[in-house]
């Protein structure tokens, strides 16, 4: 935890984000709305909505409201704050659990770049001696003053667009700096480290994501990143929170839904684009997941 007075300091400051990011949002349709820099979106939400998505390297955070993550069978949650950082591609159910129309869940997403973060580990002459630990592929923390400023003049941006293309740069790389200095900043540190544990699962997952429809033999994914099975195994949980087979099972069944949604498709349509060979198989492991059987959760989800 923060010191009581950063802590109120960093309140405050998100106060100040809360009233540019709703000045921003507010006449807008949606939850997610890209702004002037193209690696920033912001978030809001007018009620308790869950949504399942594959999140994508990201650091996020919240300025009013808060949110619940669940990641396979582990739940965490954070609030007015307190930030994300996530350096792997994870499936995630997110709810907004405090979100009403008078007082509105808002937040911010800028996606991470492994190679600017490379850069900045390189320049800042890291510990090459640092013991390398297991660690997993998100961690939340407290944001102190110094990354909220950070934030905030990033996000003032957008209000002198003619600066964004020079200055907007600037002020990422310190957001980077800050996070891969503070005490969370491990996992960002390692996932943009050649060769360390973490790199060489966010390669799988990388590979998985791309050859979705392709089985998966663990062996080889192993061999690939030169590590033993077992010992792949455990550093893709550790990452993770599943074994390799139910991350692609996930991936496959929120593209599945996504197939369904966007191109109308039906259940053993988006099966087969996504891999599975059996619409039996497919319809049991999406209900699991979702709730209800392939073609009730479409229509609730087309309705609501």
């Amino acid at each position: 935890m923060i010191d009581t007075v950063s802590y109120k300091s960093a309140i405050a400051k998100c106060a100040e984000l809360a009233t540019i990011i709703d000045r921003h949002t507010n006449s807008k349709e949606g939850i997610y709305h890209p702004t002037g820099i193209d690696s920033l979106v912001f978030v809001r939400c007018d009620t308790c909505k869950t949504i399942q998505t594959v999140s994508e390297p990201l650091f996020a955070m919240v300025v009013q409201g808060e949110k619940k993550l669940s990641l396979n069978e582990e739940i965490f949650q954070y609030g007015v704050a307190q930030y994300l950082v996530m350096p792997v591609d994870l499936p995630l159910s997110v709810c907004m659990i405090e979100a009403t129309p008078d007082r509105p869940y808002l937040g911010l997403k800028l996606k991470l770049d492994p190679v600017q973060l490379c850069e900045i580990i390189a320049q800042t002459n890291p510990d090459n001696d640092r013991k390398e630990n297991s660690v997993r592929g998100w961690c939340v923390s407290d944001a102190n003053p110094s990354l909220l400023d950070c934030v905030i003049r990033l996000i003032n941006l957008l209000e002198t667009p003619q600066d964004i293309l020079f200055l907007a740069p600037m002020m990422i790389r310190e957001i980077y700096y800050r996070l891969l200095t503070d005490r969370q900043g491990e996992a960002v540190r390692q996932v943009a480290t050649a060769g360390s544990n973490m790199q060489r699962i966010a390669e799988v997952i990388r590979q998985i994501k791309a050859e979705l429809t392709k089985p998966l033999r663990v062996e080889d994914l192993a061999e690939q990143v030169n590590m033993s099975t077992a010992s792949f195994h455990r550093h893709f949980k550790a990452v993770t929170s599943m074994s390799p087979l139910q991350y692609q099972k996930q991936l496959r069944l929120l593209s599945a839904r996504q197939i369904m949604l966007a191109e109308k498709a039906d259940a053993a349509r988006a099966a087969y684009q996504v891999g599975y060979e059996s619409s039996s198989q497919f319809s049991r492991e999406y209900a699991r997941m979702f709730g209800a059987p392939p073609i009730r959760d479409v229509e609730r989800l087309r309705i609501s």
